[in-house]
């Protein structure tokens, strides 16, 4: 996790939003906090013999509108409450966007890099049982995050279907297509960045047709984006990952990068027909539309006065403090929140538990159709809560997740 306190971020932000629509303090301090925190410690049976313990969590922040639905993240510095900001961002996202899910994120502090594949599938398949009496296909749904992907969602799915003695594939989403995956689920956060990108060029008056980007993080999200971008006749200037960035004013070639380098844990910087440049620099290189697709809290009240991007499109979480929005705001640089602009993996996560249910599983077009129709809806939506409120982008996301969360839980009462 980032030095800055990002659960402090988000209530911070969910009180702003509180602010413009008059909401009850009780109501405001319910949704500030996690209906469950789950703390698990468990063991694991390393290759060499001996015994290594692990700490794992999951958290439920609402279920109002529908069962809770959240990514898993394996990172050394994940914790509890790095994990209960990301599901109170998850709730507001799935509000946003309008899918019938409350937020929910869980994961393990681990490096994967120092398991072997056994390892990993052992501390997967023990985990599963351990958060398995919250998660279920009708109560908490998972799905990959940063250190997760479709073959760990396939051990779970097989872990938790084990235990129940039938196929259970709705109990997770971003698995492999072979066991109930859908067509479109791996490109979808990605995709979304770049369609909410376009709405907002198209509001601002930039043409995504030679515009110049910048991407920070070239994992899945942002390598997509970056590719996105390219394929819509955007000029990619600057990526980076973990070990460092690429700068080259007249363009990066994308694809090549992605097919012969980006495949080597950060090797991008074997490609050597650019500048070498470093992920802070990349945030303020001169361009048109900055994605930070990485981790959060790179955009501070520290750098927010260097940036010179005309549009930031939030492919990670959290990327820009409260502070930072503000010296934003001031400079006239409009920012795509999270909460939106990322919530295209949310959405395909949707659809492919949809399609578990039925039993009946779409074609990629049909789904990436229907993923961007959703976004662009939910991006005019928060156009218009902008004009109305005289607000910036993210409190106006923020005012439509929150209102709609208050009113479930309003309408739903307070049992008993």
């Amino acid at each position: 996790m980032s030095e800055y306190d990002v659960l402090d971020m988000a209530r911070r932000q969910l009180r702003e939003a509180a602010q413009h629509l008059d909401m009850d303090e009780g109501l405001v301090e319910v949704l500030s906090r996690p209906q469950k925190q789950l703390v698990v410690n468990f063991p694991v049976v390393m290759d060499n013999g001996e015994v290594a313990c692990f700490e794992g969590y999951r958290v439920q922040h609402n279920v109002s509108r529908g069962p809770s639905k959240g990514g898993l993240r394996y990172h050394p510095d994940v914790d509890l409450d790095e994990t209960t900001a990301l599901s109170m961002w998850m709730t507001w996202k799935c509000a946003v966007v309008n899918i019938p899910y409350g937020g929910a994120k869980g994961g393990v502090a681990v490096n994967v890099k120092r398991l072997s594949k056994r390892e990993l599938e052992k501390l997967t398949r023990r985990f599963t049982t351990e958060i398995s009496l919250l998660i279920g296909e009708r109560s908490d749904i998972p799905a990959p995050d940063i250190g997760t992907n479709a073959e760990v969602m396939g051990w779970i799915m097989d872990t938790y279907s084990m235990q129940a003695g039938h196929t259970v594939p709705g109990v997770v989403t971003g698995k492999p297509i072979h066991l109930g995956g859908s067509e479109g689920r791996v490109e979808a956060t990605g995709r979304g960045v770049i369609v909410t990108g376009i709405e907002a060029c198209d509001h601002f008056g930039i043409e995504m047709e030679g515009a110049r980007v910048a991407v920070q993080g070239f994992g899945n999200v942002g390598s997509v984006a970056a590719r996105l971008a390219q394929d819509a006749g955007a000029k990619i200037i600057a990526i980076s990952d973990h070990k460092g960035g690429l700068y080259n004013p007249k363009g990066l070639p994308i694809r090549q990068i992605c097919q012969k380098y980006a495949k080597f844990d950060g090797g991008i910087h074997r490609f050597k027909d650019a500048e070498e440049i470093t992920n802070e620099e990349l945030l303020e290189v001169d361009c048109d539309i900055l994605i930070p697709a990485a981790i959060a809290a790179q955009i501070t009240e520290q750098n927010a006065d260097r940036i010179k991007a005309k549009i930031i499109v939030e492919g990670a979480n959290g990327p820009t403090t409260p502070e930072a929005d503000r010296i934003l705001s001031d400079k006239g640089i409009l920012v795509v929140p999270d909460v939106l602009a990322n919530a295209g993996g949310v959405v395909a996560s949707y659809f492919e538990w949809v399609q578990d249910l039925q039993n009946f599983f779409w074609e990629e077009d049909e789904v990436n159709e229907k993923l961007s129709r959703i976004l662009r809806n939910a991006y005019a939506g928060v156009h218009h809560t902008m004009m109305q409120h005289k607000t910036d982008m993210r409190t106006a996301a923020m005012i439509i997740g929150v209102k709609r969360v208050a009113e479930a839980t309003f309408q739903r009462g307070i049992f008993p």
